[in-house]
């Protein structure tokens, strides 16, 4: 009877062990994939620096001051990036005048981009916060196990010690080593949000500018 169950309990203690593993390995998993998520769409939602911007709006911008909306709108249809995007919107939007489209396309770009990507970091926070928990996790089942083989035998090999200390540390580790790296991540792609939303933002100014005036000469 006494076997069984220490059996029982090893069987247990071995399935809360891999358990604790298993939840480790899937909030780095979708931690690490949400990242790349954000990374992926910031480099899609922007142009590569300001001067290829530049060079897109200086297209665009004659089209749009001189009121040949539909030439400015073809010149933007296809391309994924946040500006050519809200300039085609404002393009198709301008019946509601100068000032509601412009409120149109700063909504939009906050739903459909920004929301999108808080979304996702927010989410990545959460990996953060509980990696280190899933990890004290372990180390408190670990020492719990650790102390049950103490009060549990006569005498004590170190080696019968040995697997609840090990789930102990490496749970702990495994937590902050998840934790750490994500950190840093989401450090370096708030910056990279900032700037997108710096680029983008001088970019809206100067296509505002370019279709107002146009919608003045073609208030078609």
């Amino acid at each position: 009877m006494l076997l069984a169950a220490d059996e029982g309990g090893l069987n247990l203690y071995m399935l809360i062990s891999n358990s604790t593993y298993l939840a480790l390995a899937l909030v780095a998993l979708w931690g690490l994939y949400c990242i790349v998520v954000i990374w992926t769409r910031v480099g899609n939602k922007r142009f590569k620096n300001e001067a290829s911007q530049e060079n897109f709006l200086d297209e665009v911008e004659p089209a749009l001051r001189a009121g040949r909306f539909e030439e400015a709108s073809m010149l933007c249809e296809g391309d994924s990036r946040a500006v050519p995007q809200m300039i085609d919107l404002a393009v198709a939007n301008r019946e509601l005048g100068y000032g509601r489209v412009r409120q149109v396309v700063l909504d939009r770009f906050q739903r459909d981009v920004l929301s999108d990507l808080e979304y996702r970091l927010s989410w990545v926070s959460t990996v953060i916060k509980s990696a280190p928990m899933i990890g004290l996790f372990g180390t408190v089942f670990g020492m719990m196990g650790a102390f049950k083989t103490l009060a549990t035998a006569e005498s004590v090999e170190p080696s019968a010690l040995a697997g609840d200390i090990q789930v102990a540390l490496v749970t702990t580790a495994s937590g902050l080593a998840i934790a750490i790296p994500l950190m840093i991540l989401v450090a370096n792609i708030n910056i990279r949000i900032s700037k997108m939303e710096d680029l983008v933002g001088t970019g809206l100014t100067r296509a505002f500018a370019a279709l107002k005036e146009g919608m003045q000469r073609n208030p078609q």
